[in-house]
């Protein structure tokens, strides 16, 4: 297949590091097709780690830090380019374009006081364009909350293109640092598509690991499966406010971040790690199963459910949704041919193709947006996008 040779670059609330997704896209809109030709995640720098928690902490914050912190990741985002580059043996002068979803410090998908709704993703692309040579889109959510949207989730385009099938109801369950569902319905057309927050994902489970166990994460599941589930404390947590809120709806750091977290290690102290884990991560499962069970269930039937995303590889998380969802056909990325943890800097890379051919490529019944927009701000190079003009690409 010859195509656009796109690095799609993603790096979530879980901040595990940075993945990089190498593809080649052929076409575009319902057109599109890709090949993986390499993935890599480069886990972030303990001090880097450190300073983007700092950033996303609004007390500890300041301006200076973000700024400083802004150029540190394009510089990062930059080197995970040429690193997957290097490894796939492809030249970086090969690479037409880079789709940088940036990380996100700060989403504000409902205003509140003198805060109107907004989000906030660093990673100067300028900088990555600079190192690079490349065309770069990046600031993807940004024109979707312009039109109305939360401007998340924005996966939900890439599975319709994706995932689409004529005879099978599925649900696309990414759980990352947070956990969303994409529901497309057989034979369904864009404006049947609809998706939102599930809930936490890794994110609670990932930093009690960090607070217990001094490590990044549940490995297959291990502390989880060795723990008892405390159902009664997640039956407390299912009260939250934003369980009971409908579809479309986001969340991130700012509801289930390191608060969350600090407060459940402080309220259930006299539970063991393992304890504490194992409820942590059937809180995730439990989420999940509610939500289908409130919001898809009834309007949808449903054939499969495909899980993306590192909490697929979490056994037991895996083993607690299939208890809670008995009668579901459940699978992985892997048994429909794709990459679990490569999916979201995939999608990216396929969203910047749709960008630069001035396609709109996001989902109103997932962001609640008024209408379908072009997404994302480009940079270019500091010499221009010959590549792209030499292909009768030329975007003006």
């Amino acid at each position: 297949m010859v195509g656009n040779l796109v690095v799609g670059l993603m790096s979530g609330t879980s901040l595990d590091g940075i993945d990089a997704a190498l593809v080649s896209i052929e076409g575009k809109g319902l057109e599109t097709r890709i090949k993986m030709l390499n993935f890599l995640t480069i886990p972030f720098p303990a001090q880097q780690r450190k300073d983007i928690l700092g950033c996303m902490d609004p007390i500890k914050s300041n301006v200076a830090e973000i700024s400083s912190l802004n150029f540190t990741l394009g510089r990062l985002f930059a080197d995970a380019v040429k690193k997957v580059c290097q490894s796939a043996g492809i030249a970086i002068e090969k690479v037409d374009l880079i789709g940088s979803h940036g990380q996100t410090i700060y989403h504000i998908p409902n205003p509140y006081e003198k805060y109107v709704k907004s989000t906030l993703q660093i990673g100067e692309p300028a900088v990555i364009a600079y190192e690079t040579g490349s065309l770069v889109v990046s600031n993807f959510r940004s024109m979707d909350m312009a039109a109305g949207g939360d401007g998340a989730p924005l996966v939900p385009y890439t599975d319709f293109l994706l995932y689409r099938s004529k005879d099978k109801g599925r649900i696309l369950q990414n759980i990352g640092g947070i956990g969303n569902a994409t529901v497309l319905p057989r034979d369904s057309e864009l404006s049947d598509v609809f998706a939102f927050d599930t809930g936490p994902g890794n994110m609670v489970i990932d930093e009690l690991c960090h607070i217990k166990k001094g490590e990044a994460f549940d490995h297959m599941g291990n502390w989880a499966s060795k723990g008892k589930v405390h159902k009664d404390i997640v039956d407390d947590w299912m009260k939250m406010e934003y369980f009971s809120k409908l579809p479309p709806k986001s969340t991130g750091r700012e509801l289930f971040g390191t608060a969350f977290t600090g407060k459940i290690v402080k309220d259930y102290a006299y539970l063991s790690d393992e304890d504490l884990i194992a409820t942590a991560t059937y809180f995730t499962a439990k989420t999940i199963a509610d939500s289908y069970e409130k919001y898809i269930f009834p309007k949808v039937n449903i054939d499969e459910i495909i899980l993306g995303g590192g909490g697929s590889h979490n056994l037991c998380l895996l083993k607690m949704l299939k208890g809670l969802l008995p009668h579901c056909r459940i699978l992985t990325q892997e048994d429909v041919g794709f990459s679990s943890d490569a999916k979201e800097a995939v999608a990216f890379a396929i969203l910047a193709n749709e960008t630069i051919h001035q396609l709109p490529s996001n989902v109103p019944g997932a962001t609640g947006a008024g209408e379908q927009v072009i997404l994302g701000s480009v940079t270019f190079p500091p010499k221009g996008d010959f590549k792209q003009v030499l292909k009768g690409k030329d975007l003006l």
